[in-house]
């Protein structure tokens, strides 16, 4: 299995490095301490298996896992994160992660986990799995999560009337970047236009 691990933690990536390489049947391919590296890295690599951090600087784990995917549609993602909070969660499984892992997992936990991806499964620790149903037990609907944390950050500035200039100036991103979250916010509105989407983010409870 070729895999390749994005984090920003040196320390702690490398001893993942180190854990998963003892492993006979993983190759670890990579290790990136940022999404813009990993990305650079990705084209013609071909990884079978991410292991992303999402509290990454610079362009978070999220919107490097949307942008992997789209890259590589069939390589599998586990995201190994600190954050349990709902709209992270279904943010990450939205952007394309098949798995969810908290840190403080064992050694153990994150081979298996790694194995179960690998295998077809969908490995999420018992807490971020409890979310989840607890999440459609409640009637809740998973339209709140069609964008991306960052996505909803610029979705609301366009609310408040700023142009893609003012919203890169207050993101510390580029205008261009800005262009390039909200083609993919109209179309996952389905919307045409700034009126369009922002009417339909209100509707699904985005806004």
């Amino acid at each position: 299995m070729r895999l390749a691990i994005v984090e920003d933690d040196t320390i702690f990536r490398d001893n993942l490095s180190e854990l998963l390489d003892e492993e006979g049947s993983i190759e670890v391919v990579g290790a990136f301490g940022s999404a813009e590296e990993a990305l650079q890295w990705l084209p013609g690599s071909c990884p079978e298996l991410l292991l992303v951090d999402l509290g990454l600087p610079g362009m978070s784990g999220i919107e490097f896992i949307e942008k992997a995917k789209e890259k590589i549609p069939e390589v599998e993602i586990m995201a190994h994160t600190i954050y349990e909070d709902r709209d992270t969660v279904f943010s990450a499984i939205k952007a394309g992660a098949s798995g969810y892992l908290l840190k403080g997992s064992t050694p153990d936990e994150i081979v298996k986990a790694i194995f179960d991806l690998h295998g077809g499964g969908a490995p999420m620790s018992p807490k971020i799995a409890r979310h989840v149903i607890g999440e459609f037990q409640a009637g809740g609907s998973v339209e709140h999560y069609l964008l991306t944390p960052r996505e909803k950050e610029i979705l609301k500035r366009i609310e408040a009337g700023l142009v893609y200039k003012e919203v890169a100036d207050e993101l510390s991103i580029s205008p261009h970047t800005v262009h390039s979250h909200i083609k993919r916010i109209y179309a996952r509105l389905h919307a045409g236009n700034r009126r369009e989407a922002l009417l339909s983010a209100r509707r699904k409870g985005i806004l």
